[in-house]
């Protein structure tokens, strides 16, 4: 059976060069917008799936290729050497020219004719991240957040937040500690931010390719999610 959801590769053009994003339509072929940032690893298949699971449900999803200046169109594994590699893409990207980045694919998305109603952003592991920084310094009308790794250093920006925010955490995630989640919580306290920690998940508990995928989170993860959408997305600019 043919999927309902078309999806391309296409370029935003920027001033230092074409980024590479991946586009997903829903089956209506229009809907509100949605920008889903990658983790360390690229635009891989999973967040590929991740894009066709949102267009689904009705959103017309664009996943920006992150590492665009550094490696474009990269895609990694879990472990070992791309594992690697992809510590180095991260630790060798511009932070200032990511918060542009941020702000330029939001503003691509929303010019898009298959964009109707308003915009969201959502992200997993650095992009978590930069889904965070899209609500604090973008005009998003809804973000959600998985593990987001590097929101507990940047709650300078946490008064800027003025959208709804969702924030998916593990509990037994190593690379964010429960004293990071607090600092989360609290700083975002004064917002609508919703913080949710879900126990016996780890790191990377919504990707299905890895170790520490854990089904039952994810699941209720992507309810939560998909209701903050719904409620926010779906109305008229």
């Amino acid at each position: 059976m043919t999927s309902p959801v078309h999806t391309c590769w296409i370029e935003l053009s920027r001033p230092d060069g074409p980024q590479a994003a991946y586009l997903a339509l829903p089956p209506a072929g229009r809907g509100p917008g949605l920008v889903l940032f990658q983790e360390i690893f690229g635009v891989n298949a999973h967040i590929r799936a991740v894009a066709e699971q949102y267009a689904l449900a009705g959103y017309v999803v664009l996943a920006p290729d992150v590492f665009w200046r550094q490696a474009p169109r990269v895609e990694l594994g879990y472990e070992g050497a791309d594992l690697q590699r992809a510590r180095e893409l991260l630790a060798g990207a511009d932070r200032q020219q990511l918060v542009g980045d941020v702000a330029a694919v939001v503003d691509a998305l929303r010019r898009r004719p298959e964009v109707t109603g308003r915009v969201g952003a959502l992200g997993y592991c650095m992009g978590g991240r930069l889904a965070y920084l899209a609500a604090a310094t973008t005009d998003v009308d809804a973000a959600v957040a998985y593990y987001g790794g590097g929101i507990q250093d940047q709650l300078d920006l946490a008064g800027r937040v003025r959208c709804p925010l969702l924030l998916h955490y593990g509990q037994t995630d190593a690379h964010i500690p429960p004293e990071a989640v607090e600092r989360v919580r609290q700083a975002l306290a004064p917002s609508r931010a919703q913080v949710h920690v879900y126990p016996g998940a780890g790191h990377g508990f919504n990707c299905w390719a890895r170790g520490t995928y854990h089904p039952p989170s994810a699941a209720l993860a992507l309810a939560r999610s998909l209701a903050l959408f719904a409620t926010t997305l779906f109305q008229a600019s």
